[in-house]
């Protein structure tokens, strides 16, 4: 720490030094808003050891082995549809059974899995007419958080989002959607945790489990990555303007937009599938021994 000069020992005064005059902070640049969030990536990263060791520390073994088990969903190493071995996840997370048990409720409770009743427990699998039935409610829910951020965003805040969407850009221009889903995943997440409703945010996440099938499907489409980036981009620019009305709607398009992406996707999907259906049944019948006509006598 840099100390004022103290008086000569002698007693006499010393000459004052004229301090150069305080410059004004220049506005952060897209560039300055970059490399603050890679410092940011950078300092979490060099906590996820401490933060590890915290979380087994006021953790329950159940809620580990939950968030685990949400992981694997969430990253399609648990396909939907799939039905969870109870032993086998607890003979690969080295636990007992018991917590892996309390773990499928808690994940019922979320939305990520069913428990059907001398069945077992599956990974749950969403109708696209309820899907869009979610995508509907999350407009509504996202339409309310644009309102209420554009009404108290501070600068900093502001800054952050900016960086969040920053980084979004890069893995749009890399491809990867791997990375961009999870960003995008969690820059809705931090709108919705700013609102300051913690109702709010306990169902938004549900929803957002929900929909977690249809995601990947979307943003994996040629070209969206591009059009999704920009909207997010959007979002920010109107809460940073503090335009209430037009943040909102701006959140309200972007979703209501996510969902005709997914229904693309849904289509796109399938197309592969029926022609691969139609290549099947066209070989079979190919293979069948063909009936000879019997002679008329």
């Amino acid at each position: 720490m840099l100390k004022s000069p103290l008086a000569g020992g002698n007693g006499g005064a010393r000459p004052i030094e004229r301090k150069p005059a305080a410059r004004k902070p220049a506005a952060r640049t897209p560039a300055a808003r970059s490399a603050a969030s890679s410092e940011a990536s950078t300092a979490t990263r060099a906590r996820n050891g401490a933060d590890a060791i915290a979380l087994v520390q006021s953790s329950s073994l159940p809620a580990l082995v939950g968030q685990e088990l949400e992981r694997m969903i969430l990253a399609g190493e648990l396909p939907a549809g799939s039905k969870l071995n109870e032993a086998a996840i607890a003979e690969r997370l080295g636990v007992s059974r018991g917590p892996v048990r309390e773990a499928f409720r808690a994940l019922e409770e979320s939305g990520l899995v069913r428990l059907e009743k001398n069945r077992g427990v599956f990974v749950r699998r969403i109708p696209i007419e309820e899907a869009d039935e979610i995508y509907e409610l999350r407009a509504v829910l996202d339409e309310f958080v644009g309102r209420r951020l554009a009404q108290s965003a501070s600068p900093e805040l502001v800054d952050e989002l900016s960086g969040r969407v920053d980084v979004m850009e890069r893995a749009a221009s890399k491809g990867d959607v791997e990375t961009y889903l999870a960003e995008n995943v969690a820059f809705h997440d931090r709108l919705v945790e700013l609102a300051g409703n913690s109702k709010l945010l306990g169902m938004y996440r549900r929803l957002v489990n929900e929909l977690h099938l249809f995601r990947h499907a979307t943003l994996a489409q040629g070209g969206v990555l591009p059009v999704s980036t920009r909207e997010h981009r959007a979002i920010v620019e109107r809460i940073a303007a503090g335009q209430p009305a037009a943040a909102g709607r701006a959140l309200y398009d972007h979703v209501i937009a996510s969902r005709e992406r997914m229904h693309r996707g849904m289509q796109h999907a399938a197309i592969p599938t029926a022609a691969v259906a139609a290549a099947v049944a066209t070989a079979v019948a190919s293979t069948r021994p063909r009936a000879t006509p019997r002679k008329s006598r």
